[in-house]
């Protein structure tokens, strides 16, 4: 099992940055792919940001990111605290939702599937001003 618990949400006007983080704990070690989905009301849960452990080969990244954030928003994992952050800059109220890490089971090395990750964290919401 594998707990997961998000920090660093709040308020925020366009153009500023924020940073979360996601604090890991359980059976880490085994933990290859995490994620970073958001939810808004009324709209499905999105992939904003996949990280894997392995990645950065021929086959898959070490990160990915749709055309929505890319280039504004960093994934980035500190393995020896089992944390992984999610810096957002150059924020838009588009950006605003609920934002939850999650993790794939140990047999995933690397996805951008919802359905694919099993372990989620509670969520922290951003609100991001005009």
């Amino acid at each position: 099992q594998v707990q997961l618990v998000e920090s660093g949400g709040g308020l925020a006007q366009a153009g500023d940055s924020l940073r979360l983080a996601c604090a890991a704990s359980g059976r880490t070690d085994s933990m290859k792919a995490v994620a970073w989905f958001r939810q808004s009301p009324g709209k499905e849960r999105e992939l904003v940001a996949a990280h894997s452990k392995v990645g950065n080969s021929k086959y898959f990244p070490e990160a990915f990111y749709p055309d929505s954030v890319k280039g504004r928003f960093t994934v980035s994992r500190d393995n020896a605290r089992n944390t992984l952050y999610l810096q957002m800059n150059s924020l838009k109220p588009e950006d605003s939702a609920v934002y939850y890490c999650a993790a794939a089971r140990p047999a995933i090395t690397y996805s951008t599937l919802l359905q694919e990750y099993t372990y989620w964290g509670q969520g922290t919401q951003v609100t991001v001003s005009s």
